[in-house]
């Protein structure tokens, strides 16, 4: 039997829905999460917007956490936890059945403690609640996992490069199952202000038309904030327990491009390398791709620049190739957001739908693939693609293929 890596669970938070069925209902439907910021005061900021979690999400918590870890943990803790939870009870798992020094836990995690939620609160168990391995711990200690636990900061590329690390733990045959992904949530004062002074955020005051991937107007990304977890396992493991498979890790590239702290490399030569790298990884030729989540910011260069690569790595084909941006919905949920992106990829391979750009009312000239503006829509998808970018020149693609 082949080893190969599958995802026999998966979970996501976002300002779509607290749960995978209610947010993913939500971007088929192509709705927008994008509202004016209620976390904290944003008067006299240049950026009015974010996408904000359900205002439930505390209550909805409530429910999973027990009060002891709620006072030590914050709120991007509490989502990591949260989502993982869910993943692990969709994917019927008994770990009393498992070799538990066998089932890691690796997470991306660019901050456990920058959300305005946490501002003004007593400033108890600070330690505990700043250290960026608490959610990764928590998640450990909850099923009992002694297998490693622990998490990576890649800025905007963190959960993606957890999901690679994750697939050769398990590739490797030293782990039979990794609970993977990550969480972010940095809608606060200082953050915003940061960002615009890197004029990286938009600052159009509209929630229907600041998220606008791929858009002759676009002017910058929106913060988001959420959750999302992947429960990767061998094939073989999967099979004996008679689990669900929705499909297979087929192979991933993270590479560094070593050229500019914000910026990517002129006309995208490091995305471009990263997808070619990726497709060699899984086995995969550019004629089977049919879909791509593009990292999609909104952002002048991060769009150009992957439109570039896309058309260098596909050539022609690369106009019949469906490329869709997740964050037009839900925004930039920055080190949360490669796993969200890939729960979504995953979801359009198993149901034949690709989601919308959402606001690409009025497509740059310069950028004409097809970025499905609008609506979703139904789409064969045999292999498809999710893209990383971030800070830092960190850039990842990873490669999902249907189970057979």
């Amino acid at each position: 039997m082949s080893n190969k890596v599958v995802i026999t669970g998966m979970n996501m938070i976002t300002s779509l829905g607290l749960d995978l069925r209610s947010g993913w209902e939500n971007m088929v439907a192509g709705k927008n999460g994008v509202k004016r910021i209620t976390l904290f005061d944003p008067v006299g900021l240049q950026t009015q917007v974010a996408a904000q979690v359900p205002d439930t999400f505390e209550e909805y918590a409530a429910g999973h956490v027990k009060k002891r870890m709620a006072e030590q943990t914050t709120r991007v803790t509490k989502m990591g936890y949260v989502c993982a939870k869910d993943a692990v009870q969709q994917a019927a798992i008994d770990f009393e059945s498992f070799n538990r020094s066998r089932c890691a836990v690796i997470l991306g995690v660019v901050s456990t403690a920058n959300s305005s939620a946490e501002k003004g609160t007593t400033p108890k168990n600070t330690i505990l609640k700043s250290m960026s391995n608490a959610m990764s711990a928590w998640i450990s200690l909850e099923y009992k996992l002694r297998g490693p636990n622990f998490t990576v900061t890649s800025a905007c590329a963190s959960s993606a490069y957890a999901l690679g690390i994750a697939y050769d733990r398990i590739i490797s045959g030293a782990a039979d199952l990794v609970i993977t992904g990550g969480a972010d949530s940095i809608i606060n004062r200082e953050e915003i202000e940061g960002f615009n002074e890197l004029y990286a955020l938009s600052v159009n005051p509209d929630p229907e038309k600041a998220c606008c991937p791929f858009s002759r107007d676009r002017d910058g990304f929106v913060v988001g904030e959420g959750a999302g977890i992947m429960i990767l396992e061998s094939e073989a493991s999967a099979l004996r327990r008679k689990a669900k498979i929705f499909a297979e890790l087929a192979g991933y590239a993270m590479t560094s491009e070593a050229y500019n702290i914000m910026a990517p490399m002129k006309d995208g030569q490091g995305i471009s390398e990263t997808l070619e790298a990726a497709l060699q990884h899984a086995g995969v030729s550019p004629v089977e791709v049919d879909y791509i989540n593009a990292h999609g910011t909104s952002t002048t260069l991060n769009d150009k620049y992957e439109t570039m690569a896309i058309k260098k790595v596909f050539g022609e084909r690369a106009y019949k190739i469906p490329v869709s941006s997740t964050k037009s919905m839900i925004g930039h949920t920055v080190g949360a957001a490669g796993v969200i992106e890939a729960v979504v990829t995953v979801m359009s391979l198993v149901n034949d739908i690709v989601t919308p750009t959402i606001h690409l009312d009025i497509p740059d000239p310069e950028l004409d693939l097809d970025f499905v503006p609008g609506r979703s829509r139904k789409h064969v998808i045999r292999c498809a693609l999710s893209n990383s970018f971030a800070f830092g020149g960190h850039n990842a693609t990873l490669v999902f293929k249907k189970y057979v």
